[in-house]
Order: C-alpha cells, then sequence, then structure tokens
C-alpha cells in the first residue's frame, strides 16, 4: 500500500463529481475556509496480493461479528451495558435469529492498516487490518467508494484494477432480502428509502439514493421488480388506529412495507415513535425496517470490548482486533496511561480522546458520552507523509451481505478521523516510480 500525491487531474473535475452524486465535496472549516472532502491528483495503490489478504481477513472478521452477535443476544445484560434499551431487546434477539434473512444489506468496517510500507517493518500490526469500529447500521461513503472513485480510474486509466464490486453486490443483496420479505408478506412490497431531512449537506440523502438504485436494479423482463420510493423521515406517520406506518395521511393508503432508513437505531429507540416502531415489527405485516433492529448489536462501540473478550486470546484472530474494555471494567495497568477513550455510540469522530503516557495527545468535541465509553488500546494510524504535510488513512471496507465488496479511503492530517477527513480514490497495480511510502 502506497500513496501517489502527483496523479492525473482531470480538468473540471468538480463539475464531474458534482454530477455524479458528491455535492458535497467542498468541506467548510470552523475558521470559515474550505478544503476538498475529494481528493483528485492523490490516491492509493495496493498490490494484489494485499487486496486478496485484505478480502480474506473482512470475511475473518465478520464471522467474529456474527460470533460476538451470538453471544450477546445469549447475554442480554451485555446490551444493557452497551445502552441499548431493554424495551427492545425480544426484537432485537428475534431478528437477530431470524435466519436465513437478517434483513441486513451492508456495513462497513473501518481498520488501521499500513501494508508492505517501510513503517510496517518497525510495527507488524500494520500488515494485517486491524478493526477500529464497526459502521454496521447507517454507514455512509457510498457514491464516493462505488461510483465516483470508480469513474475516477476509468476516466485517469492510473492503475489495473480497483476493489469494487459494491454496487453490483448491493443490487443483489436486495433483490436476495426482498425475496425473503416478498415471500413472507405474500405481495410484492413497495420499498421506501429514508433520511433525515435535517441534513443540509446532501449526503445522507445521495447515500440514499444510491441504495434506492442498486434497489431499482433488480430486474424482472427488464423493468424494476420493486417499486420504490423516497420520503423523508418526517413525512412517515403513525396510524394510531392501526398501529401501522404509513407515508403520509394513512387514509391514503401508503403502507410503508419495507423501509431502508439511513437513520440510526440509538436515535428511534429514544424517540416519541420507537416503541411504536417495535410494537408494529412485532406484529404480522408490519413495516420490515433495513438494517434490522439486530444491527444495534453491531452499530455500538461496545462491540469492540465483546471481540476482545471471545478473540483476545486466539491466535489467529487476535491479530484482527485492538485489546479493548468498557470504561468501568478492570482495565490493564499497561492500557491505564495509553488508550483511545470512544463513545459507545459516536459519530465522524466526535468526543475521542487519544491518551499516551498518561498525556493527551489527541481530542474531540461533541454532543456524545453520556451513553458510557470503551476504551482501546492506542494504536497510532500510520503516517504517508506527502508534500503538504502527513496523512493518516483509515480503510473502509464494505461489507454486503455478509461479504467483502469494496474499499473506500478517507485521510486526515491528525490521528482522529473526524468530519474533516479527506477521501481517497484508490488503485490495484500502479506501479507508478514516483509513489511515496510511509
Amino acid at each position: 500500500m502506497r500513496r501517489v500525491h502527483d496523479g492525473v487531474v482531470r480538468p473540471g473535475w468538480q463539475d464531474t463529481v458534482t454530477a455524479q452524486g458528491l455535492t458535497y465535496w467542498e468541506t467548510v472549516l470552523p475558521d470559515g475556509s474550505s478544503t476538498s472532502y475529494w481528493r483528485e491528483g492523490e490516491f492509493y495503490d495496493f498490490t494484489a496480493v494485499e487486496i486478496a489478504q485484505l478480502e480474506r481477513d473482512a470475511a475473518t472478521l465478520f464471522e467474529m461479528c456474527v460470533e460476538a452477535g451470538d453471544h450477546m443476544v445469549a447475554h442480554p445484560e451485555l446490551m444493557l451495558r452497551m445502552g441499548i434499551p431493554e424495551y427492545t431487546h425480544d426484537l432485537v434477539i428475534s431478528t437477530w435469529n431470524e435466519e436465513p434473512s437478517k434483513q441486513s444489506v451492508f456495513g462497513r468496517f473501518d481498520v488501521r492498516y499500513g501494508g508492505t510500507s517501510p513503517q510496517s517493518r518497525i510495527d507488524p500490526t500494520l500488515r494485517r487490518p486491524q478493526l477500529l469500529e464497526f459502521n454496521a447500521d447507517t454507514p455512509t461513503s457510498l457514491p464516493e467508494t462505488a461510483y465516483v472513485q470508480w469513474e475516477w480510474f476509468r476516466d485517469t486509466g492510473q492503475g489495473a484494477d480497483q476493489w469494487n464490486s459494491v454496487f453490483e453486490r448491493l443490487t443483489r443483496a436486495w433483490e436476495r432480502n426482498l425475496g425473503l420479505v416478498e415471500r413472507d408478506l405474500r405481495k410484492d412490497p413497495v420499498v421506501y428509502f429514508a433520511c433525515d431531512g435535517a441534513d443540509r449537506s446532501g449526503e445522507d440523502l445521495f447515500n440514499t439514493f444510491m441504495m434506492r438504485d442498486a434497489c431499482t436494479q433488480v430486474r424482472d423482463g427488464g423493468r424494476p421488480r420493486y417499486a420504490t420510493r423516497s420520503i423523508m423521515m418526517n413525512q412517515i406517520t403513525l396510524d394510531e388506529a392501526t398501529g401501522g406506518f404509513f407515508e403520509g395521511d394513512p387514509a391514503d393508503g401508503r403502507h410503508i412495507d419495507v423501509l431502508f432508513k439511513l437513520y440510526p437505531w440509538e436515535w428511534i429507540v429514544h424517540e416519541e415513535f420507537g416503541r411504536a416502531a417495535f410494537a408494529d415489527m412485532a406484529r404480522p405485516g408490519g413495516t420490515v425496517w433495513i438494517e434490522a433492529p439486530w444491527k444495534m448489536l453491531w452499530s455500538n462501540k461496545g462491540l469492540l470490548p465483546v471481540l476482545w473478550q471471545l478473540f483476545g486470546t486466539d491466535p489467529a484472530r487476535s491479530p484482527l482486533i485492538l485489546p479493548a474494555y468498557f470504561a468501568d471494567d478492570d482495565v490493564p495497568g499497561w492500557m491505564a496511561e495509553s488508550h483511545v477513550r470512544k463513545p459507545l455510540l459516536s459519530r465522524e469522530g466526535a468526543n475521542i480522546t487519544i491518551y499516551e503516557d498518561g498525556r493527551t495527545l489527541a481530542s474531540t468535541g461533541g454532543g456524545y458520552g453520556e451513553e458510557g465509553y470503551v476504551l482501546q488500546s492506542f494504536a497510532p494510524l500510520p503516517d504517508f507523509p506527502g508534500p503538504d504535510g502527513s496523512h493518516h488513512p483509515v480503510l473502509g471496507i464494505w461489507m454486503v451481505d455478509g461479504e467483502p465488496a469494496g474499499l473506500g479511503i478517507r485521510e486526515s492530517k491528525g490521528l482522529i478521523t473526524d468530519n474533516q477527513s479527506h477521501f481517497v480514490p484508490h488503485v490495484v497495480g500502479h506501479g507508478s516510480p514516483t509513489q511515496q511510502g510511509a
């Protein structure tokens, strides 16, 4: 894995990526200036051997998460420690146990990785991916991963390939999942795609549009197999008489059969209609929510200490995770002064603090933390220096229908990947002499 800093810059790339749905390519900084979220002249280059290893390790990580899920539903006290409300537990467990569907389409592993860079000779853990967190419920950066960077690869001709079958696999995942829903409902479902209307950047909207587009590619005789509609979360109506959910006025009869929501469960369960949603899901003909309630088991950073408890002494699988504990556990002495403190439910790097040798190395603000914290061993991200300074990448490995599907990379100048990070495309097999190692 190497970072190339003098790659091709396409003329008018801003208009190009905007037309492709990356309307949020520009990031406004706290001082009022702006920077490009999308990196055009830089990219990361991998060998085919590295990609094959990342695929194998991602598949292993997913198997580990499945075992962790089995453990958590067998020990509901863990769900309470993770802040998952008790009233949701029955449905979390029942949707977890629903084979073979489990009403899940996608998720994204965020991992630390340095590949075969010079830095990995000093830190051998960088030769394998190590899980930082699992964005299992509402992962974003889908358009830039599945489409924008693929078109960049085709346009620029840099590299021999790209690890990217995300969109095609999403379509197959929708076909499989909706086939099972259709069987259970005994009718062709109408599939709704919802996000938070409060997001003004367009990021949530275009991520949701891409999921809808993948669904419409499920074909029957050349036509979309399933009817789809877009909706904002605040346009969903609860029918007090029946307990069902509708688009707009229930009298119009637009019942929501299936709802893909780019809106986190940890918000829903604490909102006014949360209990009604769980009551509706528990009855025949109720709305099917994707991702399913069991995703709260994985989207919560409480997953990290559970994984360490289960696999921390496993010589084959422990290299893929970092030591982690709930903040109120007895933490080993060697971790007391050097660790990363993460809220159970934070997003975009909010409220994270890195401690090294008892001092605060980096910290971010935000509105999370009341739900509790986990402590994860501090393992610095690799540094790929370029003409403009340091670059610390986090690899986002997309899992679609439980299988590794592709890669998106975000990098930051600091050790915490936050909402000021940059998305950097990647290729496989570039082999340019201008590559810069870590």
